[in-house]
């Protein structure tokens, strides 16, 4: 039997609505965003991992109890010194050097567990975490993927930069109905129980050599640019991050604040 009940959905640190909804289990569009700032790969991994983990258990437990705990969304944003990632899918020999080159150059290497192939982060570069239950929002990976993308091709529309998709392939390209496609931003997610961790790279200011070193997303002849590249100077990373998350909460319908504890 279908219940009827009241949710209260966030709007600003001071105001809320209730809104009547027709649902089994609550639904919970607040997203709480962490500013995780320049920091390792791996930590940043781990607080995802710990995040990504309590929200399973949450569930979890709500479906062996019958129990209907609200299950928590999250968005870290972040920049990570220089470092290859290599997908659970990917073909190692799409890194273009040798391990000892990586030591030598202080780079970092990690196999991780998204999906998708190599590619590179690095200062001047905006990565963004989602760590959400899709149960929240829609349960469609493929919806997941393109929303995370408009948000990212509104966000460089603010700059009057056009960009788009390419056909069969993950990301944002500019000149993406050209030939000769350029990547800007780079998606690799895992799911598990609808809820999501990994997320999206955005080329801000960033040394594009690094991508030289690799074959980006195991895609063979496509470059890479950055907004740098594109508008001819350096951009504010604080600004772009605060477009990034209004376009995010803009297309995905959420309410986010900053998770100050």
């Amino acid at each position: 039997m279908v219940n009827w009940y009241t949710i209260e959905l966030y709007l600003s640190k001071n105001n809320f609505i209730k809104s009547n909804i027709i649902l089994n289990n609550k639904i919970n569009k607040i997203v709480k965003f962490i500013k995780l700032g320049y920091i390792d790969y791996k930590e940043a991994w781990d607080q995802q991992e710990k995040i990504f983990n309590s929200i399973i258990e949450t569930k979890i437990n709500n479906r062996k109890t019958g129990e209907n705990n609200t299950t928590e969304n999250y968005i870290l944003s972040c920049s990570h010194p220089h470092v290859y990632t290599l997908g659970r899918s990917g073909d190692e020999t799409n890194l273009l050097i040798d391990k000892e080159f990586v030591k030598k150059e202080n780079l970092g290497f990690y196999k991780i567990n998204r999906g998708g192939d190599i590619t590179y982060h690095g200062p001047g570069q905006i990565v963004i975490y989602p760590i959400i239950d899709l149960e929240n929002f829609f349960t469609d990976i493929h919806k997941y993927l393109r929303c995370l993308e408009e948000a990212v091709i509104l966000t460089l529309k603010d700059l009057s930069i056009k960009s788009g998709r390419v056909e069969g392939l993950t990301g944002v390209w500019v000149n993406h109905r050209s030939k000769s496609p350029k990547k800007i931003c780079a998606m690799g997610v895992k799911t598990s129980r609808w809820v999501t961790m990994h997320g999206l790279a955005l080329n801000v200011n960033t040394e594009l050599k690094y991508f030289e070193n690799i074959i980006p997303c195991g895609i063979q002849g496509k470059d890479v640019t950055s907004i740098e590249k594109e508008i001819g100077k350096k951009f504010d990373m604080e600004v772009l991050e605060k477009n990034l998350l209004r376009n995010l909460s803009k297309v995905f319908e959420f309410n986010f604040f900053e998770d100050e504890s």
